[in-house]
């Protein structure tokens, strides 16, 4: 069985170099138990270096976002060729906060087009803003999924994707107020269904399906346990040495 995936994202935290320093010490005194779980860790850029040599052996480098620019001179763009001299693994694409600033379904399919041409994976997040008794918010949910992925070859390209869930309307509540396990299932059949449709069942069961919004120490092992989603990204909970073990020993205990 494959590893629980385990990602934190550190959004533009913490807030200075020396705490995050502090905190990948922290982390790293468990990186043998950290080695259970197929861990990244995706930092601001200026921090990058540092986890890359403080987090090895245990973790790999995610990064939060990317341009859809392969190559080329362009000031103010970090393209994937430095990116991936930093052992960069996966890119995290289609997250709710940038598409609260805009970035459209098509911009994230372009995002994802080059992001599999440079060798990365990228885990695409989905999500609704709303839920509603008529089930209307699961048509939202397969608009942003084919738009999302749109022109992916099926055999050599959709195989290589993750998936993360994460409803904008259960972000930053707390574990008790957030989305439910018998929810949480329901979404994940879906997702898996509209995968299914769009590139074939052979090729969906190879996609996993992570959940992230409100994920704390408290909802992550009847989160993980129920539903079918194969791990986690996590967001403020990721900022804690001691809430990020709690949710990582949620996802390897039985």
């Amino acid at each position: 069985m494959a590893k629980p995936v385990l990602i934190a994202n550190w959004k533009n935290y913490p807030s200075s170099f020396s705490e995050a320093k502090n905190l990948l010490g922290q982390l790293s005194r468990d990186r043998k138990f950290y080695k259970k779980l197929s861990l990244f860790i995706a930092p601001p850029l200026p921090y990058l270096e540092s986890v890359a040599l403080k987090s090895k052996g245990f973790a790999r480098l995610a990064i939060q976002d990317t341009t859809n620019l392969s190559g080329g001179t362009y000031t103010g763009v970090v393209t994937p060729d430095i990116l991936k001299s930093f052992g960069v693994g996966l890119v995290i694409l289609g997250h709710s906060e940038q598409r609260a600033l805009g970035e459209t379904n098509e911009a994230v399919s372009q995002k994802v087009i080059t992001a599999l041409r440079s060798g990365f994976t990228p885990l695409v997040c989905v999500g609704e803003l709303s839920r509603d008794q008529e089930g209307r918010h699961f048509e939202f949910l397969r608009e942003q999924l084919k738009s999302s992925l749109a022109g992916l070859n099926k055999k050599t390209q959709a195989a290589k994707l993750a998936i993360a869930y994460e409803p904008v309307w259960a972000i930053g509540k707390s574990a008790i107020e957030a989305i439910g396990p018998s929810d949480l299932s329901e979404s994940t059949i879906f997702i898996k269904k509209v995968l299914s449709d769009m590139f074939g069942r052979s090729t969906a069961d190879r996609i996993p399906i992570l959940y992230g919004g409100s994920v704390e120490p408290a909802n992550a092992k009847t989160l993980f346990s129920k539903t079918g989603v194969k791990g986690y990204l996590v967001g403020h909970a990721s900022l804690s040495a001691k809430n990020f073990k709690a949710i990582a020993i949620a996802l390897t205990s039985k």
